[in-house]
């Protein structure tokens, strides 16, 4: 007995707030699979991706196998003050480093918020694909992100693709896991 052979990504296309709601649980399920979290986090987490889609300069772009599931996931908006991860990462920048290397970070930059690809499909080129159609109309002239410390695929991905460090080992309020904070200019080199 063989066997069904994994999936195969068909197509990355970038989906509107109204197709994205439409598939949400499944998208988030990618987000919590891919970070090995328990399944009721996808309820948690369907709120807050849902309010994510309001703020300014937001995008995303979904991932579907040759079955139309959903099998990676991206999105991202234009970082401001009052949002949470700006007024956490600001407040880490400003511990470490000097006041106006925190502002020119900080100002004009679009949030990688989320960037994920099923376990099954991950190694082939997906997430690349993801971040960079993601990337490529993204409003603001930088872009951030925060991704948990420890060599792994997005690290090797982030580092491909010119992403340095702005922050390392830093603690999220409410996090135990030491995150790095990377960022590179936009826009992203063919």
């Amino acid at each position: 007995m063989t066997a069904a052979p994994s999936p195969r990504c068909e197509r990355v296309v970038e989906l509107s707030a109204d197709e994205l709601r439409a598939r949400l649980p499944e998208a988030v399920r990618v987000y919590v699979t891919a970070m090995g979290y328990p399944t009721w986090a996808t309820q948690q987490r369907i709120p807050i991706w849902s309010a994510h889609m309001s703020r300014a300069g937001w995008r995303c772009v979904v991932a579907f196998n040759d079955r139309d599931e959903v099998s990676g996931v991206g999105y991202g908006y234009s970082g401001a003050t009052g949002q949470w991860w700006h007024e956490q990462v600001r407040r880490g920048m400003l511990e470490r480093l000097p006041q106006q290397r925190a502002h020119e970070w900080l100002d004009d930059y679009f949030e990688l918020t989320e960037l994920h690809v099923h376990p099954d499909t991950q190694g082939h080129g997906l997430g690349e694909s993801i971040l960079r159609t993601l990337l490529a109309s993204a409003p603001g002239a930088k872009v951030l992100l925060s991704t948990p410390e420890g060599p792994t695929r997005a690290w090797r991905l982030y580092r491909r693709l010119g992403f340095v460090d702005v922050l390392r080992d830093y603690r999220f309020s409410g996090d135990p896991r030491p995150f790095a904070v990377l960022g590179r200019d936009l826009p992203l080199e063919a």
